[in-house]
């Protein structure tokens, strides 16, 4: 049985739950799902997790998201990227500077509220709010607490004197839930002129990086490879403190016991014949389950 995490480098196009569908197809595993959607628009790291790893997804949606993209100052659109329809224009008078837009972008850095966009899955009295868009009935968005923890200028800005726009670089760290498309709609408000976002590639999730993302077409071409791909569980678990488990040890924890250990830290990995089969937490001054992986082999 295979166990792990195949990090995907999504192609443009395509759904999040289109990777997991003919991965399932090619690899002919049901226990697959995914950690973090991408918009069909976006590319970049999707991790797959596989078998024991389905296990792992709540806690990989715990790990922040790195994103590399582009935007466009000079109009928006009703989804916040250029697929949208345009709700405004203003040319703008002149070249912004770096420094006046990396000044823009500070002021996103932390912990901030945020409106999605209308064109989201958000849901909002159990229907999706791309529905209520679809449908062209208003409905007020929710806001949520989210963190970036970068919001970065990548090069110059690039002003166009025919167009009077302003094409720029970014890239950005933030949590589970932020909307990037919402960032750079708001760095123009910020700036004072309407903005858009014109591509975004996802370069980081779960703990797994673009160097690690395999294309789809290549599992789907040989899926026999897949072994030599995919991430172990364990790699997910690599900052964690690791204790190798005595045979005595192993008996209690298999059966789900609550076992003393020497060390302080909160969450542990517990590992047995070289494999994580268990993520103890500490409680008073015993470790007690938080996460069992027996069939990680």
């Amino acid at each position: 049985m295979i166990n792990g995490i195949l990090v995907i480098d999504k192609a443009k196009g395509m759904t999040s739950a289109d990777v997991v569908y003919h991965l399932r197809k090619a690899l002919h595993i049901k226990k697959i799902g995914h950690a973090g959607t991408l918009d069909p628009d976006v590319t970049g790291v999707l991790p797959i997790a596989i078998g024991q790893a389905t296990k792992l997804i709540e806690l990989m949606h715990t790990r922040t998201k790195k994103y590399v993209g582009s935007g466009i100052l000079g109009y928006a659109t009703d989804s916040y990227d250029i697929s949208g329809k345009i709700l405004l224009s203003k040319k703008l008078p002149r070249a912004l500077t770096a420094d006046e837009i990396r000044h823009g972008m500070q002021t996103f850095v932390g912990k901030i509220e945020q409106v999605p966009p209308i064109y989201s899955a958000v849901r909002v009295n159990g229907k999706h709010l791309y529905e209520y868009a679809r449908a062209g009935i208003e409905v007020k968005r929710p806001k949520r607490q989210v963190e970036v923890l970068a919001y970065d200028l990548c090069s110059e800005p690039e002003f166009n004197q025919d167009t009077r726009q302003e094409n720029f670089d970014f890239a950005i760290e933030c949590s589970k839930g932020t909307y990037v498309r919402s960032l750079v709609n708001d760095l123009g408000t910020k700036l004072g002129y309407p903005a858009v976002m014109s591509d975004l590639r996802r370069t980081a999730s779960s703990g797994f990086n673009i160097g690690q993302a395999v294309k789809l077409d290549e599992i789907i071409a040989n899926p026999e490879n897949v072994s030599q791909l995919i991430q172990p569980i364990d790699a997910f678990f690599k900052d964690y403190v690791q204790i190798e488990l005595t045979s005595g040890q192993w008996l209690k924890v298999k059966n789900g016991a609550a076992i003393e250990l020497e060390t302080d830290a909160n969450l542990v990995a517990l590992r047995y014949n070289k494999k994580v089969k268990a993520i103890y937490q500490r409680e008073d001054t015993k470790y007690r389950p938080h996460l069992m992986l027996l069939q990680n082999e």
